[in-house]
């Protein structure tokens, strides 16, 4: 098996943080996607190996094991086991820390003769697909090409940032007869509206005028599925809120469920007032005032 670099793939040195991994690969793979570059043949390749340096670097324990074992990370703890249980055959290897040639006889190579070799499950791949919020809105089709393969996607509605779903099957090939390993693909959702969101509901805030704070009213307001109208309550103060129920986002995997939209009112002073309106405010500040 061929040695790869994971931490020259992603252009980091050996002590880079789990922080320094997750940017770096984020920032990779916006820029090397290879539906951004169709007319490199090896786009793909570089993608795929992209992703699989971050599958394994950015996994705490696989990372451990990488950093001891390199390319035969995969079978550390198999070696562990074995080493425990053939301590009396241990100068059969030489004593050395070069475990290649062990694990070429161990797991699938010629000079081991071995009668039946254990199986191993395949390598999981890692994909990042870029989405904005008002694409989830839905449930939507997409096809995705990983490491050569269509894979036609179901994308559930109200999926979230970050989120990662499993394909079985679709990962590395499994070896001496193990089974393949799962593709799992890490969502980014980039938000392009103006509603803040959390989990499936969304907060939104609406300016009013003071008139309509004081005296109530109504203020039309753009909701993700279109305009709606609603009353201000009278005497609304500066922050307060309303709930729009079922007007936030679909929830994930709950069909005809939806959050709500939460708007709070922020209340704008009247600016170059009139002298007429002056002497208005005036009057009224003097009525509270002798009111009292």
């Amino acid at each position: 098996m061929q040695f790869k670099d994971y931490y020259k793939i992603l252009g980091l040195e050996k002590s880079a943080t789990a922080d320094d991994i997750k940017k770096a690969y984020r920032k990779l793979a916006r820029k090397s996607h290879p539906d951004l570059h169709p007319d490199k043949p090896d786009a793909k390749i570089k993608f795929q190996e992209l992703n699989e340096a971050n599958e394994v670097l950015s996994d705490p324990e696989k990372r451990k094991k990488y950093d001891k074992y390199g390319k035969d990370w995969k079978h550390g703890e198999e070696f562990e086991s074995a080493q425990k249980q053939r301590r009396s055959q241990q100068s059969a290897y030489g004593g050395s820390n070069d475990f290649s040639d062990y694990f070429e006889s161990m797991f699938g190579g010629s000079s081991g003769g071995r009668r039946s070799a254990p199986k191993f499950r395949g390598q999981d791949f890692n994909a990042q697909l870029s989405l904005k919020l008002t694409d989830v809105l839905e449930e939507r089709k997409q096809v995705l090409t990983v490491n050569g393969k269509s894979i036609r996607l179901t994308i559930p509605a109200g999926i979230s940032d970050e989120q990662t779903i499993k394909i079985a099957g679709y990962g590395g090939e499994g070896r001496n007869g193990g089974p393949k390993g799962d593709l799992l693909i890490t969502f980014s959702v980039e938000n392009d509206t103006s509603f803040k969101r959390v989990g499936a509901n969304l907060y939104f805030t609406q300016s009013i005028d003071l008139y309509s704070a004081v005296l109530g009213g109504e203020v039309i307001i753009e909701t993700l599925t279109g305009k709606v109208k609603v009353k201000v309550p009278a005497e609304s103060s500066n922050d307060s809120k309303i709930k729009l129920s079922g007007k936030g986002m679909p929830v994930y995997k709950k069909k005809d469920s939806f959050g709500d939209l939460i708007v709070t009112f922020k209340i704008e002073t009247p600016k170059n007032l009139t002298e007429e309106e002056k002497e208005l405010f005036q009057k009224l500040a003097k009525l509270r005032n002798d009111g009292n």
